[in-house]
């Protein structure tokens, strides 16, 4: 796949079939994902790979109620369209994908830019191989203390990028994109 046709092939996927990305296809992945550029060459990210469906609704759940503890909290209307989805027993945030990828950063100065850059490279390493993701900025308030040293996540981590990865059921089509220059300043 060349380089423009990675660029249009990739998409967020939230409909996968239920087979599980091999572990190697994972880790070559991830391998390809650090590839790319950080502030300084820190390489700040670090992977968890979970592939347990129980846990991955469980992740899901802790989300949903730390999501709704927020729309409380802040009285955001743009949260609050979101309650009856999180209010939703049956709404699994990760669209019940079997493999759940979570990109954190060490914390430090551009840690969240850097991570952010790895997923892309993530998102594109996948794309290639024909293989559906979507980053779901919804999974990032994994508060529970238990929960996230069950999943590795130590005190020094932010979870930046928590990103679903699967064999895609169905693609969405490509959606308009608009590039919109502000300013051009030609000396």
């Amino acid at each position: 796949m060349d380089y423009k046709e990675l660029l249009k092939n990739r998409r967020s996927v939230r409909n996968y079939a239920g087979r599980k990305v091999p572990l190697e296809t994972l880790h070559e992945i991830i391998q390809e994902t650090c590839l790319a550029p950080s502030s300084c060459n820190r390489q700040p990210w670090r992977f968890i790979l979970i592939q347990d469906v129980h846990l991955i609704k469980r992740l899901s759940d802790e989300n949903k109620k730390n999501w709704l503890l927020e729309i409380e909290k802040n009285q955001s209307p743009f949260l609050e369209q979101f309650e009856p989805l999180f209010k939703n027993p049956d709404y699994n945030i990760f669209y019940n994908a079997s493999s759940l990828v979570i990109i954190c950063g060490v914390q430090g100065p551009y840690a969240h830019e850097d991570c952010s850059l790895a997923a892309a490279y993530f998102m594109f390493a996948a794309t290639e191989r024909q293989l559906g993701t979507c980053w779901i900025a919804w999974g990032e308030k994994i508060l529970d203390p238990q929960l996230r040293v069950e999943i590795g996540i130590t005190d020094d981590l932010e979870i930046v990028a928590p990103l679903i990865i699967g064999y895609p059921q169905s693609v969405p089509p490509l959606p308009e994109r608009e590039s919109i220059i502000l300013k051009e300043i030609i000396g």
